[in-house]
């Protein structure tokens, strides 16, 4: 299996830290929101990326935090007169809430950084011992330029980031050693929660966060750890300089990073209008769609979101689903009988050339089109009426690969009737603008499909076949 590397900025052979087991590390959201199909893309594809460690019989300790103290959910708080934890807690909620609907599986934790500022404060505190930080006025900074390794993940100077990037010289750069030094820990401000330390009351940056998280459920060194692309500076970039210099370890071995997504070919944001969470996808499509629709590219690949792409991949989900559906039905009534040596070598061919694709940095684009080469293959035995054998083999065969992919097979029978129903709809309006070509059209493509209309005075009826 080989995995690119953000650190070496290649594709490498992937071995584990201890054989058998991997430890993944993912940032997961600032909780002041419901998530965007943006937070949506890294949740899909790393959970895509445990699922097929797991089918590969590796141990998956996967971790992923929620972000519950922020300077985003403090000012939601203050907008709504409410706690922050209340804030807080309402959004976690929110936010399981759609990653169930997705099909993600929970972490094995997901730990919160309010749960966890003891152990910020002893990172922080061994980092200032060890020379690689420093208090001044109740701040702790990390001294950027002591940590040799510095620019390693982002390939960015610092000599360059100095004279070059004046956005990054945050406000009290006057008590810092070097304008490029970064916050630790930030005392209190009037009406926000704090924590007690040996700096003052306040609360930690929002870097120190992850590097103790990973360290607290994962260990000094973990196998991967992922993110989005926007997160490879400063956040990445700045826990390698924190945990590396508390443990003198390398900190992570492989760094994944995913892509953006663009809506209609523009970046996404509230002020062009073309911003959607999850929740308003949700009002529109099954949140399979969505999943399947975030798979059908290559996680390092810019994704383009559209109308036209979600309809595609709409079409696309309900062929798996309807083969999976008929195979299910046929294994009732197909004749006894085992496979055959060749019907079993065929099956296999396209699970080597799915394995082959997710083997391959996690391909899920080719992985995907290795599923649909398989469901081309039952469809075509189907006609042949084929041995109890071969349709439970395509059967399981077709839903282990989908699985994989955390698309569901066999629990997808109301995504089916939605998309039958909007087609019945589609064709009653045809028919009452006497656009019969069109209706006809409808009534054929529902036929492949196996459905049948039955057009009655209670209006429209429809059954599988």
């Amino acid at each position: 299996m080989k995995i690119y590397n953000t650190l070496t900025r290649k594709k490498e052979e992937f071995v584990p830290i201890e054989p058998g087991k991997v430890r993944i590390y993912v940032c997961g959201p600032t909780v002041y929101n419901l998530i965007h199909i943006g937070n949506a893309r890294p949740m899909i594809v790393f959970d895509t990326v445990r699922r097929y460690f797991e089918y590969k019989n590796y141990q998956v300790n996967f971790v992923s935090n929620f972000t519950d103290v922020d300077d985003k959910i403090l000012q939601k708080a203050r907008e709504e007169g409410a706690e922050s934890s209340v804030i807080s807690e309402r959004y976690i909620a929110e936010c399981r809430q759609d990653m169930e609907g997705m099909n993600i599986r929970p972490a094995t934790t997901h730990p919160l950084a309010t749960q966890e500022i003891d152990g910020m404060i002893e990172m922080i505190a061994a980092l200032i011992e060890k020379g690689f930080a420093y208090a001044v006025d109740g701040t702790a900074y990390f001294r950027t330029r002591k940590f040799s390794g510095y620019g390693k993940l982002s390939g960015k100077n610092l000599d360059d980031l100095r004279s070059g990037n004046r956005s990054l010289l945050v406000t009290g750069e006057e008590q810092k050693e070097d304008p490029l030094d970064f916050v630790l820990w930030k005392p209190k401000k009037e009406g926000e929660p704090y924590w007690e330390s040996p700096w003052g009351q306040g609360r930690p940056g929002w870097h120190i966060e992850c590097s103790v998280m990973s360290k607290k459920y994962l260990g000094d060194q973990i196998d991967i750890h992922g993110g989005g692309e926007d997160l490879v500076f400063p956040h990445h970039e700045n826990e390698i300089a924190q945990s590396e210099a508390a443990s003198g370890k390398e900190f992570s071995k492989y760094w994944m990073h995913n892509a953006f997504l663009n809506i209609d070919n523009r970046k996404m944001s509230k002020s062009l209008g073309n911003f959607f969470t999850v929740r308003d996808i949700s009002e529109k499509y099954d949140l399979q769609v969505l999943r399947f629709f975030m798979l059908s590219a290559h996680y390092r690949s810019p994704l383009n979101f559209s109308a036209e792409l979600m309809e595609s991949s709409k079409n696309g989900l309900e062929r798996i689903v309807t083969a999976a559906g008929k195979l299910k039905d046929l294994q009732a009534t197909a004749p006894e009988g085992a496979m055959s040596a060749e019907e079993q070598e065929q099956t296999g061919a396209y699970v080597q050339k799915f394995e082959e694709a997710m083997d391959d940095d996690f391909n899920t684009a080719d992985a995907i089109s290795a599923i649909f080469e398989l469901v081309k293959y039952a469809n075509t035995k189907i006609i042949d009426q084929p041995s109890q054998g071969l349709v439970s083999h395509l059967y399981q065969t077709l839903c282990g690969l989908c699985d994989i992919m955390g698309i569901v097979t066999d629990m997808q029978e109301e995504l089916l009737d939605q998309g039958i129903e909007a087609m019945i709809e589609a064709r009653q309006a045809a028919r009452k603008a006497k656009d019969f070509a069109k209706a006809d059209f409808i009534r054929n493509e529902l036929l492949e499909k196996g459905i049948v209309l039955e057009d009655t005075r209670e209006g429209v009826k429809w059954k599988k076949v």
